[in-house]
């Protein structure tokens, strides 16, 4: 059957050609979903019986103990690869939580802030950058990606949430200032901001 007949009249695909479509792909996607039911299935029977998957590690449980006891008396990882006939790597991997490098999570310490994108408005975007402002918050303006809207644009910044939060500070004047009244598309822009940060974490 030709899957791009078309009615001579109306250009439209015909009915049986719209049917024969719609019958494949309801086929196909009951294909997909058999094969993740089957592979799920597979997955919870293998973990049942003991099995874990992925890649089964280059050094095997029953030696890791003693590679892990040679690591604490002194012995180097290159010394425990040769020992051991496998990659330095495995041995690291075997070790990992007592590489000096490796430092336990402190309850008391708090976890390091990771950058978030916001759209800042354009509108407060030109306003800070005739602002003074700290080399962080003037990086963070600058690699920030314009995105059009419309006549008007944002720009689409990334930064840690404690940027975000100075930037907004330093727009406060755009709410108005003793002797300079606000314009109000520029309050606007400045609150639309305002909400964006104020769903990031203290």
């Amino acid at each position: 059957m030709d899957l791009t007949a078309r009615h001579p009249r109306t250009g439209e695909l015909l009915s049986t050609v719209k049917f024969m479509v719609q019958t494949l792909a309801a086929a196909g996607e009951l294909q997909r979903d058999l094969q993740r039911e089957l592979t799920y299935d597979g997955l919870r029977a293998a973990e049942a019986k003991g099995s874990k998957g992925g890649r089964r590690p280059a050094v095997p449980a029953a030696q890791t103990v003693g590679v892990r006891t040679a690591y604490l008396e002194g012995r180097s990882i290159s010394a425990l690869a040769r020992d051991h006939d496998v990659s330095r790597g495995a041995i690291r991997t075997a070790v990992a939580d007592l590489l000096p490098e490796h430092t336990a999570g402190d309850p008391g310490v708090p976890a390091p802030e990771l950058p978030v994108v916001l759209d800042m408005p354009g509108k407060v975007a030109d306003y800070l950058r005739t602002t003074e402002l700290e080399p962080v918050e003037r990086a963070a303006l600058d690699q920030g990606v314009t995105v059009r809207r419309g006549q008007g644009y944002t720009l689409r910044v990334s930064a840690v949430p404690a940027v975000h939060r100075g930037l907004l500070a330093r727009c406060q004047p755009l709410d108005g200032v003793q002797g300079a009244p606000a314009v109000p598309a520029q309050r606007k822009a400045r609150r639309e901001y305002e909400n964006r940060v104020s769903t990031l974490m203290p």
